[in-house]
């Protein structure tokens, strides 16, 4: 299973993911440049992507603390999403997505 990730240069990298990982644990033990700095508490908003719009309605809804997390993340879209927040299932393989500006 994979998910995809567009990183900040436009790159697109195939990820392997393992069901029940955050999408953010995921993309941080690829390598790929997401800072993650509370380690998931949905606490700082530096895990902050822009899922695939095709892929919108496949995802749980955002919850208010996620709302209220991306309240202080920069160029914030209706797309936005904190990949803490995220589980993998089976699903979600071939998840899209795009790594927001820092």
């Amino acid at each position: 299973m994979q998910i995809y990730v567009i990183d900040r240069e436009g790159s697109e990298h195939a990820l392997e993911a393992i069901p029940g990982w955050r999408i953010m644990e995921i993309i941080r033990d690829s390598g790929l440049p997401i800072t993650a700095e509370c380690g998931g508490a949905c606490a700082c908003a530096t895990c902050h992507i822009y899922v695939d719009p095709e892929w919108w309605d496949k995802l749980e809804p955002r919850n208010e603390e996620e709302n209220n997390t991306l309240d202080l993340a920069f160029d914030v879209s209706e797309y936005s999403r904190l990949s803490c927040q995220i589980l993998f299932n089976e699903n979600l393989d071939g998840l899209k997505m795009t790594l927001a500006p820092e």
